[in-house]
């Protein structure tokens, strides 16, 4: 491990100079393939860089976290039970829309669950939309 990190190391210091050298001859009599290499050699130093900084121990993921986190198959995970929660609730009609009867009983409601993100906070809501039936219609 420690010497794939020094190789690593080299290979950037090493890809650091060249770029120098290259920077500095490109302002003399420059030819357009120099212009490419320069451009295609700071790409692999970043991605060097970026491979290096992933690999550190420092950024490594402990074992405990890594079998608790989330795979990203499975749909969405559940909303954490602390965060607050408002429950609105969309009026439904008094009325049957069919014979304007006024005898409507409740059916059951359709929840939806969205996450509302507030600056430095987050709030559970709940819109709640009551089903009914209308007891005329349903006797008969």
């Amino acid at each position: 491990m420690r010497a794939a990190l020094a190789a690593a190391e080299a290979q950037i210091a090493h890809l650091k100079h060249i770029i120098a050298r290259m920077r500095q001859d490109r302002f003399g009599a420059s030819s357009e393939r120099g212009r490419r290499l320069l451009a295609q050699l700071e790409l692999e130093l970043e991605d060097l860089e970026t491979t290096l900084a992933e690999d550190a121990p420092e950024n490594a993921m402990d074992p405990a976290v890594r079998a608790t986190a989330p795979r990203s198959n499975r749909g969405r995970q559940p909303l954490r039970a602390d965060l607050p929660r408002e429950r609105v609730v969309i009026p439904t009609p008094t009325h049957c829309p069919c014979c304007g009867g006024d005898r409507l009983s409740k059916l059951g409601e359709s929840i939806t669950e969205t996450l509302e993100v507030i600056p430095r906070q987050f709030k559970m809501g709940w819109t709640a939309s009551m089903r009914h039936q209308c007891a005329m219609l349903g006797s008969e």
